[in-house]
């Protein structure tokens, strides 16, 4: 009988190890896609927001999308703006003198259910791009913590969060990053690093 017994424990003991083994796997994979699809960032719902010209806000986006993960939204105007760079150049100086705003191609249709809005922008005449202040005058941010980010060629973000932070006034503006053109080998980390200062 005590040989019966020794038989089936060795047998079912195996299987409960493997059978907890599999629900560990289950759950861990489980959390990994609701991270991935839930944009959860302790508890909060994350959008990542942005303007980019020549893809180098849209580079630092995904990469901040990746480790919040969040939901991205890419902001796009309706008649985009010319190929040639000096053109561009001339064009958003006058925007920037006139306070234009362009008109966009589509709005965040849920934007109320979301706590953190990682906003970005290429820096453009010391601040951002005017399709980043359509985007911000035409949704309602209130009560939500703005996390501006933007790339530049050079002179840093000038006033470019201190701008979005009035065109947000019943909203809270928490540090930015700023990088230099599509970042480096060290942008990942730098990105990582940020975002745990932030607390959020």
């Amino acid at each position: 009988m005590k040989g019966f017994l020794m038989k089936r424990l060795l047998f079912i003991i195996p299987v409960i190890i493997i059978l907890s083994g599999v629900f560990l796997i289950k759950v861990y994979a489980d959390n990994s896609n609701a991270i991935k699809k839930g944009a959860v960032m302790q508890d909060k719902k994350v959008l990542v927001a942005y303007y980019s010209y020549s893809g180098n806000t849209k580079s630092i986006a995904q990469k901040i999308q990746n480790q919040t993960g969040g939901d991205i939204f890419e902001i796009k105007t309706v008649k985009e703006y010319p190929k040639n760079y000096n053109e561009v150049v001339e064009q958003a100086k006058k925007e920037k003198a006139s306070d234009f705003k362009p008109e966009l191609q589509s709005k965040v249709d849920n934007l109320k259910d979301y706590d953190v809005v990682f906003i970005g922008t290429p820096v453009w005449w010391y601040t951002m791009a005017p399709a980043l202040k359509t985007f911000i005058s035409e949704n309602d941010l209130s009560g939500k913590t703005i996390v501006p980010f933007c790339t530049h060629g050079g002179g840093g973000e000038s006033s470019t969060y201190t701008d979005i932070a009035k065109l947000a006034p019943n909203s809270k503006t928490v540090k930015g990053f700023s990088v230099y053109e599509n970042g480096s080998a060290s942008t990942d980390k730098d990105i990582q690093n940020w975002i745990k200062s932030l607390n959020l």
